[in-house]
């Protein structure tokens, strides 16, 4: 770890996005909180119970799924959980990153945490053992309908813990038994229950998406600095930003990014040199509509960030034990596990994410169109004809754009019946989040496009200098990015801008 702060303390309490990130990045430890102990011990209990009696209950002692009629012996419990977790791991795909992988095991660890699944305490410390110690199972990214939540993706997870499968420490891809031996760890043989609450459960989707969703809280506050840039370097209006107009429409969002955008304009030469006589009454849509475009999107993803925290603090796997004082307690059967809130949610981000790119790629036409950007030299180039400037750039920034449109299609509006009709209606909630995941990408990279796009078309406004935030963001993108003099290759600036992006270079201007 890179942080000695104080651990943050599992209980089954809602986690933030920020502390999901945290962990993720390996910045912020992780402990069991001492009063989960209880709690989980109690619920230990009545499964104890229950694997001992008589009556059938649900995978405890039953078979899953279609065969949930089917009744074990209780000298067969233990290999009816360790074949559990091994039939389930069918993913296939590259696999999922050490971040993601590492949200996993958190909010697995903090939902057992709850005391709700019937696990021993052993279960969940394991769980944060392996974070401690750098230990990430190898994790398929394919292979979750989430349904009776991420099934196959869990699985590969709970297969490092009784010791089989592999992981990813140090670097090196290698067994899980030599990794767990390597820390002084023990793998788990699984008792009741056991296999099927690591299985049972949302937390890959959750993971992915809540790692996607933070990331795209940045881009779409980012992104009012990069369209302050591009107006300014238009010799746009900041007045359709006027506070009148959007309390006269109190979207939250919209208030807000129009609130952003008045702090980035403030003191330009720019904007002064044409305010008294320029002949244009308005600016095009994607200049004047920013804080209702924007702020929409800002919308979308506030509402995502609160399902996905929700869901951080939820029990979801099946059956969920509930006990009280002086009471045998209960064992219900229930569909806590299906992916539905997230599955809407990581969609409803991906298609407002796309928005953002739409408007972001026309403002970029409009800097490099020498029809419209107001005489600035065609696409930006010092040598117009012999150079190209930044013409292709743009047309990177349409093909990412194309490629969220398709990804913002919805995976939620999707149910294929599964496990012999048992499962009949799935959420499709990890597809949402693997498309997420890469409009978020693409929107990093249309970003860093318009930032470079828009720092060369206020250097060719010199020697007036834009508002003083612009300029300043300006000097931080050549701390990247040189200018365009002459035509280079500019695949390595655009990807370098998108990394800076995702490591915070531009932080101080998200408002």
């Amino acid at each position: 770890m890179t942080n000695s702060s104080a651990p943050l303390l599992l209980n089954g309490d809602a986690l933030t996005l920020a502390q999901l990130d945290a962990v993720a990045a390996a910045t912020l430890e992780v402990a069991i909180a001492p009063g989960s102990r209880s709690r989980m011990l109690a619920s230990r209990a009545v499964v104890d119970r229950a694997a001992a009696g008589d009556a059938a209950a649900y995978g405890i002692n039953t078979g899953f799924g279609k065969l949930a009629d089917v009744r074990v012996a209780p000298d067969q419990v233990a290999v009816l959980q360790q074949n559990l977790v091994r039939s389930h791991c069918c993913g296939v795909g590259e696999p999922l990153s050490e971040a993601e992988v590492r949200g996993m095991l958190l909010l697995r660890g903090n939902v057992l945490a709850k005391g709700r699944s019937g696990v021993r305490t052993e279960v969940a410390e394991l769980l944060v053992a392996m974070l401690h110690h750098r230990i990430h199972p190898v994790v398929p990214s394919r292979g979750s309908v989430g349904a009776s939540g991420d099934l196959a993706p869990l699985a590969h997870l709970a297969l490092a813990l009784i010791g089989e499968g592999e992981v990813f420490t140090d670097g090196k891809r290698v067994p899980a038994a030599t990794a767990l031996a390597g820390a002084g760890l023990s793998p788990l043989r699984l008792q009741a229950k056991e296999g099927l609450a690591l299985l049972n459960g949302t937390q890959a989707m959750a993971s992915v998406g809540g790692l996607s969703i933070f990331r795209a809280q940045r881009v779409v506050r980012l992104f009012d600095l990069a369209g302050a840039m591009s107006l300014e370097g238009l010799r746009g209006t900041p007045a359709a930003f006027d506070a009148r107009i959007h309390e006269a429409r109190p979207h939250a969002g919209q208030i807000a990014a129009a609130a952003h955008l008045r702090a980035l304009m403030e003191q330009s030469e720019i904007r002064e040199s044409h305010r008294l006589n320029d002949p244009r009454v308005q600016d095009a849509y994607c200049l004047r509509c920013m804080p209702q475009v924007h702020g929409a999107v800002r919308g979308v993803l506030d509402h995502a960030t609160a399902v996905i925290e929700t869901e951080t603090g939820s029990a979801t796997d099946n059956p969920l034990i509930f006990t009280s004082d002086g009471a045998a307690g209960d064992i219900l059967s229930g569909g806590n596990f299906h992916g539905a809130p997230l599955a809407f949610a990581l969609d409803y981000a991906a298609i407002g994410l796309a928005d953002l790119l739409s408007i972001s790629e026309r403002r970029i036409d409009r800097l490099i169109n020498p029809d419209i950007n107001e005489g600035l030299p065609p696409f930006l180039s010092d040598h117009p004809g012999i150079s190209s400037g930044f013409m292709i750039a743009h047309v990177t920034s349409a093909a990412l754009l194309n490629e969220a449109k398709v990804l913002a299609h919805p995976a939620s509006v999707d149910s294929v019946p599964t496990s012999g009709g048992k499962e009949d209606h799935v959420s499709m909630g990890m597809t949402a989040a693997l498309k997420l995941r890469q409009v978020v990408e693409n929107a990093e990279m249309v970003l860093g496009i318009e930032l470079m796009t828009a720092a060369q078309a206020l250097e060719f406004r010199l020697p007036l200098k834009a508002a003083l935030q612009v300029e300043a963001a300006r000097a931080r993108v050549r701390e990247f990015v040189a200018p365009l003099r002459e035509d280079r290759v500019l695949a390595g600036d655009i990807t370098k801008l998108a990394a800076a992006i995702r490591d915070g270079a531009f932080d101080e201007w998200l408002g």
